[in-house]
């Protein structure tokens, strides 16, 4: 974990951006006095709710169905420890560290907002755990939209579980007291507030939208290759033309794919050839383009959740003067929603590319070839590699079903419609790390079929991508083991400095 910038929170809007660089690249996490001010504030009123007896949902009662049994005195305290504990029951393999400090990151932007009522040290508490880089051992299953994540990294905070530090998984004691810690003294509706909310869909969502604004870029790169190693006729890409439908991202990518292809001396030589490509390669401006929209809505709405105050119940007003409402603001659904909607998206990306690959490598259509081997029957060339990006599309097909519409109830009936947006996001992850994976396979035999091309001059961006990945990858004149070119080949789609500084002008 690299040490990045420092973030602090302030009263401007936080936006995905920050939430990466705190989980992705290191950055260390900061609260403005203004902000603290505010967790104070809100402190305050849950304490004056407590003296004067009068009964709130979460801070002097029960939860969930319990939500009419009142409680009182020492018994807040052990209700907020008991909530974390009970609440810890997920189960699966534990999500990956940048995951977890997503949903940490996410829950004390929410936090921040002064309408929780948690005390100050539990928020400090957390922001040691980011800042010092122990990070509670979550799984990765078990959630319908909040709950059991959070409480697993709450228990943390009480020295209970285990956490990864300095690379090795450790108890959670043993890390508070290596890193000179204590564990946290638990009061009224803290246990609630370190549960609830939507922190661990957005948080995850946050990654999401990095990871596919990453990868749309380089699908335009890729697409272009594949265009232009096919002899794809410019015309589709006419600027009058693709003006004709106003859609923003399709301008983008019309834009992009000109710069990709300008100066292919591959392009101009081969216009005419044909009266039209197959829709794989003339409709890329449309359907990448749409995947580009539906990220720009998807960011909005995730956004938009990460600067609400997502607690129940909230507390607005002063100690003096003050107001608890219980309502719904955990319920996730605009971020399940966005992130079911950016699953669609993704799986459409990896659909097309695995339909222009595959025309790659096919002898009937591509001009080349068969399967991308100057001597095919002895050698098998790139033909099994298609399949691999068939059974990841498949995949990605399944994983675009909504989660959203999945319906449980919950609580003996208190709980009765469910988001089910940490199960969107997390399976938004894996439809972005199988698109990753097709690209990659695009990328390497686009790249394949450049060298029979190669006499001639390419486009100024396709002959630069072109030439990035043969840094890592040679060329394919006999069978090998190909495993290791594809992790080559995503080994470059994950590194976004490599598709700037190749490729600065491309948006």
């Amino acid at each position: 974990m690299s040490q990045a910038e420092k973030i602090v929170i302030t009263q401007a809007p936080v936006t995905w951006q920050d939430v990466v660089a705190v989980a992705r690249d290191g950055a260390q996490l900061e609260l403005s006095a203004a902000i603290w001010a505010r967790i104070e504030n809100a402190q305050a009123i849950v304490q004056r709710i407590v003296s004067s007896g009068e009964r709130a949902y979460g801070i002097n009662t029960g939860l969930g169905a319990l939500c009419n049994v009142s409680l009182q005195d020492e018994q807040l305290s052990q209700l907020s420890r008991n909530t974390l504990l009970s609440h810890a029951c997920g189960v699966g393999a534990p999500l990956s560290d940048e995951q977890t400090r997503s949903i940490m990151c996410a829950a004390i932007v929410n936090y921040s907002h002064g309408k929780s009522g948690l005390h100050r040290q539990v928020v400090e508490a957390l922001l040691a755990l980011l800042n010092r880089g122990i990070t509670p051992q979550v799984p990765s299953q078990g959630s319908v939209g909040y709950l059991t994540h959070m409480a697993h990294i709450g228990i943390a905070l009480l020295g209970v579980g285990n956490v990864s530090y300095r690379g090795q998984i450790v108890s959670a004691q043993q890390a508070l007291a290596e890193a000179g810690l204590q564990p946290v003294k638990l009061g009224a509706k803290d246990g609630l507030c370190l549960v609830n909310g939507t922190p661990c869909m957005t948080g995850l969502s946050c990654l999401a939208i990095a990871d596919a604004t990453r990868l749309l870029e380089w699908a335009d790169v890729i697409g272009a290759m594949s265009f232009e190693a096919q002899r794809g006729q410019i015309d589709a890409f006419d600027a009058e033309i693709i003006a004709l439908k106003p859609h923003p991202g399709m301008q983008q990518v019309g834009i992009n794919l000109r710069a990709l292809l300008d100066g292919s001396e591959v392009i101009a030589q081969s216009k005419g050839i044909r009266t039209q490509d197959a829709l794989s390669i003339r409709s890329i401006p449309q359907v990448h383009g749409a995947a580009r929209d539906q990220l720009l809505h998807a960011t909005r709405q995730i956004e938009n959740e990460l600067n609400g105050a997502n607690d129940n119940p909230l507390v607005l007003g002063t100690a003096d003067n003050y107001r608890v409402v219980s309502q719904a603001n955990p319920h996730g659904q605009s971020v399940a929603m966005a992130a079911d909607l950016l699953a669609i998206a993704m799986a459409e990306i990896g659909s097309i590319a695995e339909r222009r690959l595959d025309r790659l490598i096919n002898p009937h259509v591509s001009g080349l070839p068969a399967f991308l081997v100057a001597n095919p029957g002895v050698n098998s060339g790139m033909m099994i590699v298609q399949y691999v990006a068939a059974s990841l599309c498949a995949e990605n097909r399944q994983l675009a079903q909504p989660a959203v519409l999945d319906n449980y109830v919950t609580s003996g009936l208190q709980e009765d419609h469910l988001s089910l947006g940490t199960n969107a996001a997390l399976k938004l992850h894996r439809a972005l790390e199988n698109c990753m994976q097709i690209l990659a396979i695009e990328y390497l035999l686009a790249a394949q079929a450049f060298e029979f091309l190669k006499e001639q001059r390419f486009g100024a961006g396709t002959d630069a991508a072109w030439r990035l990945l043969r840094e890592r990858v040679p060329a394919y004149d006999q069978d090998r083991w190909l495993a290791p070119d594809i992790a080559a080949a995503a080994s470059v789609l994950k590194e976004r400095d490599l598709l700037n500084k190749t490729l600065p002008n491309l948006n």
